[in-house]
Parts: C-alpha cells; sequence; structure tokens
C-alpha cells in the first residue's frame, strides 16, 4: 500500500513532521475503533478526534482501512524490534523471552493503537490481511526459535516450540480483552508478572527461575539492557 504523500518528502524535517503526524492520527483512530468499533467510525469522526478537518484527514490517509493496516502494521513493527533487541542482548533466555513479553503487552496495552490492531484483526481486506499474517509469522516464527534456544540450552525443559510459542502470544493478545487502564496494574508490570508465570512452565529450574524474576532483580535488568525507559523501571521497582 502506499503511504500517501511521502514520497515527495525530500525534507527529512518535513518527513519527520509527517511521519508524528500520522502516529497521532492513529492514536485517534485506535481509539475511535475501540470504542466505537471499526464499522461505526467514520473518517470524520476520526478527523475530528484527531483535530484535523476531513479534507486535511485525507492528506496523511486515503480511508479508515489504510489507517487500520497502518495501525497493525506499526504494532508488529515494533513487536520486531523489541524481538531483535532482545535477541541480541547477553543475557539467559528466560531474561530474553521475559523482555519480548514485557514489550509485547506494552505494545498490545500501552499504545491505543496496538489494542485496535489486536481487536480487529479480520476488518481489512484479504490482500491486506495477507500482509500482515506474513509478518506475524515472522514474529512468532522468532518467538519459537528463542524458546528452542533455550531447550537446547538446557534452561527450558524440552516441549515443542510452535505450540509454547503460541500458548504464549495467545494469552499476550488476549489481554486486551479484559485489560482496564484504569485497574491497579500497569502494562509493564501486567507484562512481568506475565512473564513470570508463563516461563516458569518452561523453565526446566524454576526456582533459580523465581529468585532472577525477583522485583530487584527486575529493576536491574531494566536499568541495564533498556537504560532510557524510566517507566518501565518504575513500574517494575515495587
Amino acid at each position: 500500500m502506499p503511504k500517501t504523500g511521502i514520497r515527495n518528502m525530500g525534507n527529512g524535517r518535513l518527513r519527520g513532521r509527517y511521519l508524528a503526524r500520522r502516529l497521532e492520527i492513529l492514536r485517534a483512530a485506535g481509539e475511535q475503533f475501540r470504542i466505537h468499533g471499526f464499522a461505526e467510525t467514520g473518517m470524520r469522526d476520526i478527523a475530528g478526534a484527531a483535530d484535523l478537518s476531513p479534507a486535511n484527514l485525507y492528506n496523511y490517509f486515503r480511508g479508515k482501512h489504510e489507517i487500520l493496516f497502518f495501525c497493525q502494521d506499526n504494532s508488529l513493527d515494533r513487536m520486531m524490534a523489541a524481538l531483535e533487541k532482545a535477541r541480541r542482548i547477553r543475557a539467559s533466555a528466560a531474561e530474553k523471552l521475559r523482555w519480548v513479553i514485557v514489550s509485547h503487552m506494552r505494545c498490545v496495552l500501552d499504545e491505543v493503537e496496538g489494542s485496535a490492531a489486536h481487536l480487529l484483526t479480520s476488518a481489512l481486506p484479504v490482500h491486506l490481511q495477507r500482509r500482515l499474517i506474513a509478518k506475524r509469522d515472522r514474529y512468532e516464527q522468532g518467538v519459537r526459535n528463542m524458546i528452542a534456544a533455550g531447550s537446547r540450552a538446557g534452561e527450558f525443559v524440552s516441549c515443542d516450540p510452535a505450540l509454547a510459542a503460541r500458548a504464549i502470544l495467545g494469552a499476550l493478545n488476549w489481554s486486551v480483552r479484559w485489560f482496564n487502564p484504569d485497574g491497579e496494574l500497569t502494562a509493564p508490570q501486567i507484562g512481568h508478572e506475565f512473564g513470570c508465570f508463563l516461563i516458569r512452565g518452561l523453565a526446566a529450574k524454576p526456582a533459580a527461575l523465581h529468585r532472577s524474576f525477583s522485583a530487584r532483580n527486575a529493576e536491574r535488568a531494566v536499568r541495564k539492557y533498556f537504560p532510557q525507559d524510566a517507566e518501565e523501571r518504575a513500574a517494575l521497582n515495587r
């Protein structure tokens, strides 16, 4: 799908502003989709929520299907980036997988367009769904590989990596159905807790895993691997 208007922007600053505005529109659209439903939300509704005129909105997106596709594609890009970052860090398989889980949970719960992407998976035309499914398959394969590596190293029990990955990802994606942003736990906190008990089922030595996943060690790991993320440090240092 062509990216509306962006190909003619040679100036890097203009391009940056354009992309930032598209992300603002995504968040406004995602909230409208989640509250009112995709079918009931029109471009005028999205324009109003984004503080744009309907005519100006079409300078950024040609229609709501393009907006939803970009929501889902952007959400998957963030997940892929987190997966690659976790893969590169020097840490145990459990630590790497825990950070994938925390990052995934933040993506689907903290970002409104991420929630919309996971709630509206069947609203796009088939040819666009296929493009997203291919990217999701690559992400799932990366999680499978991480689990398989942990099993080969003796850190995880012997298991079917595909089944384990689907169980973990299914639990994470379903959280958008019940998560309450006004509840007691933030998305990073829920991600940390999910990481603890989802990975515990894979651990060859659960007792050692429990010690390494303590609140203090979780905060230390954030400081080491993700020093830029002050919000997550505060959320995990309970």
